[in-house]
Parts: C-alpha cells; structure tokens; sequence
C-alpha cells in the first residue's frame, strides 16, 4: 500500500501523443519514471526521442494526454524548477565567457554562482584553461562539455539529456559516465537519450521507441534493445 506522503514520480505520461502537420511523431505513450530512477531512451533519429524530451522538458505543448513531473503539470513553473533539460545542440550566448554562462545559470536557479562545485566540474571535463573564453567558438565537443556543465550546476530532481556523448572523446565519455552515475547516487532520476553500450548497460532501465512507438521497457542490453527498434 502506498504511503499518502509517498513522493510523486520523477516523470509520469498517460495517453501522450504529438504530431505535426498530421504526421504523427508520438504514438499514445504512457510512462512512468521512479524518484532517483536511471533510464536510458534509445531509438534511431525520427523515432520520437527528442520529441519526448522537449515535452518532458515544458518546452514542446502534446497534441493530447498529460505528463508530469515530480506531480507538477510540465510547462508549471514548479516542473521547470526540478527539471533540468541539456539538449543535443545546446544554445550558448555569444556574448558570455564559459564563466559568465555559469554565473548566471547557477543564480537563475538560486545557486552561487561560481563555486568550488562549478570550478571542479569545469576541470574535470577539461574546461579549466577556457572558463574565460567564449563558448560560441568551442568545438561541438567543448560546446557539449559546456552544455553539461550548465545542466549539472543548478538544482534538480529530473535531468533530461539528449544524445550527450556525441561529439565527446573517449576521457569525456568516462568523465561524462561518472557524472551521471553521481547523479543517480544523488537521488536524482535521469532520462537520456542515448545509443551509447556503456550507459545503456548500466542504467535500471531502457526504453525504446521506434517510429513513435514504445516497443520495449525494461532491462536488456544495448544489443537487445537495438535489434527491437531495427539496429
């Protein structure tokens, strides 16, 4: 029997659908992810990845049926607040040093600022030398490096990435890995999209979609799970 003080889930969909123009890039979904639950979504491009993502994220409206998060209608400012989105081609301002962008993040969401935390997680993924130069005319690797470190300096209880070892050398992934496995230590439940072996087989759980469709939700490995969805 479940406790009435019980937490909500981290991520709850029922009957969510998208299209667009009459094309339908979501079929009728229905999802729950736990509190502190590590889930990782594979699928080829088109499959609805990405659209899932930016529903969960508030930042793409369904067509029908509702989602949540931590029992917050998404696109509620209080989803937004337990909600941290890193997206595959991160948005950077051309005007801010690495430093800045963290700055301002981390006060937007009540941090400090720039701290022991911010500076540790910038040398960790070899961002150390740049924090005073401009994002904008990093590498995709170094944007994508940038982009974690903004996802990971502010407060959450869900984290959102999508596709984050594309682009990332083989010192960023394991880097990259640890980080998430520090995440889910912290309690926080992830969702990511992701083809990646060495995150797949070490998540609780994976889910697959192929052609808007969930056609696996379970535990399996990467091999398993791409031969569903046609890899």
């Amino acid at each position: 029997m479940t406790d009435q003080h019980d937490p909500a889930p981290a991520l709850v969909a029922a009957g969510l659908t998208k299209t667009y123009d009459g094309v339908t890039a979501l079929q009728p979904l229905d999802l729950v992810v736990g509190v502190g639950e590590s889930v990782a979504l594979i699928g080829h491009n088109g499959s609805g990845k990405s659209t899932l993502l930016r529903m969960a994220a508030g930042l793409l409206d369904p067509t029908a049926g509702t989602m949540a998060v931590a029992g917050f209608e998404v696109g509620d400012i209080d989803a937004r607040a337990t909600t941290s989105f890193l997206p595959d081609d991160p948005v950077l301002y051309d005007d801010l040093s690495l430093r800045e962008h963290v700055e301002y993040i981390s006060r937007l969401h009540g941090g400090e600022g720039w701290d022991d935390y911010a500076q540790g997680l910038c040398e960790r993924l070899g961002l150390g030398p740049r924090v005073d130069d401009l994002p904008a005319t990093f590498s995709r690797g170094l944007r994508q490096k940038t982009a974690l470190t903004l996802g990971l300096i502010r407060r959450f209880s869900l984290l959102l990435v999508d596709e984050p070892f594309v682009g990332l050398d083989q010192p960023g992934k394991a880097v990259l890995l640890d980080l998430l496995d520090e995440v889910h230590a912290d309690g926080a439940a992830t969702l990511v999209a992701t083809h990646d072996p060495a995150y797949v087989d070490r998540v609780d759980r994976s889910i697959a979609l192929r052609d808007g469709e969930v056609v696996f939700d379970g535990t399996a490995s990467v091999d398993q799970v791409l031969a569903l969805v046609g890899g």
